[in-house]
């Protein structure tokens, strides 16, 4: 692999190397013929033969070749802490990617969930309005057509004396108070002649303030006393008259057949 260029250091060539390999050889071979002192002129002096030594590079080539392996090294390492922090910045913003996306759709299921609920909510409110409605309207159907059967059922009473005792006689049946159609019908004619405004001021009742009024002649405290439920709180009214005089004999005389004269 190249080794990359620093500025200001420059890489060996093989000149240099060549270059100082040959002064070093020039150095011990300089060495190698030494001339003895004290010889006569003329004589041949006897070459001394030593050793040859290699010779050491220069402290300068060793300390320019530590810092270009120093600094090699710290390229090396410089890119490859570059390399890690880049695969980590891009692991980085995967990851936030991800989580990014993984919130985005968190958040729409959420909303979706939501959506749905008040879907749900809605219809079941709509649901529950609905079944309220048809059962509002099937309870007023069913009371139409049982206050229908009612009125099918009540007979319609003739508004006269004949009408005014069957209607007392059906009222006083279902409330339980004996008596028959003669035997209305023979005291209220003694009473008052079938008059239903018929009213007596001159007995003694009328003389204590309280006269008799109606078919049968009755005073305002027995009509109070056994007034029957359903009835007209009127006392001229013939209903409510013959219901409350019949009620009273009933109590007092076992029922209105007993009664033959002044009760």
């Amino acid at each position: 692999m190249p080794v990359p260029r620093i500025p200001g250091y420059s890489r060996l060539t093989k000149t240099h190397k060549f270059s100082a390999a040959g002064i070093a050889a020039a150095g011990a071979a300089a060495l190698a013929f030494a001339v003895v002192p004290g010889q006569a002129e003329g004589q041949t002096t006897a070459v001394q033969e030593l050793p040859a030594k290699p010779v050491a590079w220069s402290h300068q080539v060793l300390d320019h070749q530590a810092q270009h392996e120093s600094l090699v090294q710290q390229s090396e390492l410089a890119s490859q802490q570059a390399k890690e922090e880049a695969a980590a910045k891009k692991a980085a913003e995967e990851a936030a990617k991800k989580k990014a996306a993984e919130e985005a759709a968190k958040k729409k299921a959420a909303e979706e969930a939501a959506k749905k609920k008040a879907a749900e909510e809605a219809a079941a409110k709509k649901a529950a309005e609905e079944k309220a409605a048809k059962e509002k309207a099937d309870k007023e159907r069913a009371a139409k057509e049982a206050a229908s059967r009612a009125a099918a059922r009540k007979p319609v009473y003739a508004n006269n004396l004949d009408g005014w005792i069957k209607e007392s006689l059906a009222i006083m049946k279902e409330k339980g108070i004996p008596g028959s159609y003669n035997g209305i019908y023979r005291n209220l004619m003694r009473e008052s002649s079938g008059n239903p405004r018929a009213i007596n001021l001159w007995d003694i009742n009328a003389q204590n303030g309280i006269p008799s009024k109606g078919l049968l002649q009755v005073i305002d405290p027995t009509f109070k006393a056994y007034h029957v439920e359903g009835t007209s709180w009127d006392i001229y009214d013939p209903v409510a008259n013959i219901t409350a005089a019949c009620n009273y004999a009933y109590h007092r005389y076992g029922s209105m057949d007993n009664v033959n004269g002044p009760y």
